[in-house]
């Protein structure tokens, strides 16, 4: 009879090499390789970009999916934290991340005013 610790590790997420070495894979693993795996069968690229990497303008510009003008302009008004490497500026992946998320959220909850809106006003019936 196995005990409770093995049949655990028996269902643990598990990659396998292709010459049978296998490591267990914490759950949080497991889900990003899944959606990994998904966006990569549907044809599209992933990129993996650690937290403190910093970006150039432009990069976090395409990140964003803006222009860079706009996005220095979003530096300028300090909506996003930046460092300057000589006159370049710098935008850490995480900072980056931070707004983004920020600015996502902020769309959602609009966006939700808007239908609430629509709806009292009769524009969904």
């Amino acid at each position: 009879m196995l005990s409770q610790a093995a049949i655990r590790s028996e269902q643990r997420p598990r990659l396998t090499a292709a010459d049978g070495t296998e490591i267990d894979l914490p759950e949080s693993v497991f889900q990003v390789l899944r959606q990994v795996v998904h966006i990569l069968a549907q044809g599209d690229g992933v990129s993996i970009v650690p937290v403190h990497k910093e970006l150039t303008t432009q990069q976090a510009a395409d990140i964003l999916n803006v222009s860079r003008p706009y996005l220095i302009a979003l530096l300028d008004k300090g909506q996003i934290e930046y460092s300057r490497t000589g006159k370049h500026r710098r935008i850490q992946f995480g900072n980056l991340l931070a707004y983004k998320r920020k600015r996502d959220q902020e769309r959602r909850e609009q966006l939700a005013e808007l239908t609430r809106l629509s709806e009292e006003l009769g524009g969904y019936q």
